[in-house]
């Protein structure tokens, strides 16, 4: 299983539109590919200095499944997160395999 893990971190400005935004329009839209098993939206605890911190984790069966997002979704999705909260938010993308659980 991978896992596609986006790390954001938002202005307190902008906090609240963009929580109920992700919420209700930006996670249901990543999820209507139908290339992601499931979802998980966590707070990071600690220092909110910066803005408040989350990440956000989709799973997928495998590479070409993230693959096929990335090439077919995400520049779409990513330049309407752009056109809402561009210049307040800094994100961070990672892959992850899962090796192990328990």
């Amino acid at each position: 299983m991978i896992i596609y893990n986006v790390t954001i971190s938002i202005d307190a400005e902008v906090h609240d539109a963009w929580s109920q935004w992700m919420r209700e329009e930006h996670i249901p839209e990543v999820m209507a590919s139908g290339l992601f098993l499931t979802c998980r939206m966590m707070q990071v605890l600690g220092d909110e200095d910066q803005g408040t911190t989350y990440a956000i984790q989709y799973s997928c069966a495998d590479m070409p499944a993230y693959a096929r997002y990335r090439e077919e979704h995400a520049p779409a999705l990513q330049a309407k997160t752009q056109e809402r909260f561009g210049g307040r938010f800094h994100a961070f993308r990672t892959l992850l395999e899962v090796v192990h659980e328990a």
